[in-house]
């Protein structure tokens, strides 16, 4: 069952955080701008409210809240209702496929990398963006998620079983990167994006389908 509940009823919360941590967002988007180009066939699962989606040139998102789909339509991404373990999706129908913080609301993740595979075209690349639990930032999350009305359902994964997560259903690793380095509230700049894992509170990977 989709964890949509809190996106429903919280929206505007979840958007001023972006605006409050707006060095952070910004450091998020900059890692994903690393390896997401805009013109290919790409799909982000997840989209939430479109607040990745647009910037990085993404036309098209999946999402089982309403109410964020409806904000994500607003932004100009053609937004499907679904849920990320059964893709409404022809096999093949994808250059790129993103999921940002998304899997960690997921009911099912290896059904989820399986239909991550199925839809992406041979070459098509699967680009995965979360709090990495192994981090320091990642071990604050998860000491406090019963205390936010977004991560108290939510269920942390480290680099490693995500990557894993991915290679086991066919894909192979490309790169692993990350960035927010430090706590949230000591965050004013937007930060670099470094190679590797464990350091920054976000990581990015990206895999290949062969």
């Amino acid at each position: 069952m989709a964890r949509t509940a809190p996106f429903d009823q919280y929206i505007e919360q979840y958007e001023q955080w972006f605006r409050d941590y707006r060095a952070i967002y910004e450091s998020e988007l900059a890692a994903l701008a690393q390896i997401i180009r805009p013109g290919l066939a790409s799909l982000e699962v997840g989209v939430g409210s479109g607040l990745f989606a647009e910037p990085l040139g993404i036309p098209q998102g999946l999402e089982p809240s309403t109410v964020m789909a409806a904000r994500a339509r607003e932004r100009g991404i053609k937004v499907d209702q679904g849920t990320a373990e059964a893709l409404p999706y022809e096999d093949g129908s994808f250059d790129l496929t993103l999921m940002v913080t998304a899997i960690c609301f997921v009911d099912d993740p290896s059904a989820t990398a399986r239909e991550l595979f199925r839809v992406l075209k041979p070459g098509g690349r699967a680009v995965m963006g979360f709090v990495d639990q192994d981090s320091p930032l990642g071990e604050v999350y998860e000491t406090f998620k019963e205390q936010n009305v977004f991560y108290k359902d939510a269920t942390f994964y480290g680099a490693d079983e995500v990557t894993t997560l991915l290679t086991r259903v066919g894909f192979e690793l490309l790169s692993v990167r990350q960035t927010v380095f430090g706590m949230l509230d000591e965050i004013g700049e937007v930060q670099g994006v470094r190679a590797g894992h464990g350091e920054g509170g976000f990581v990015v990977i990206e895999a290949v389908k062969p």
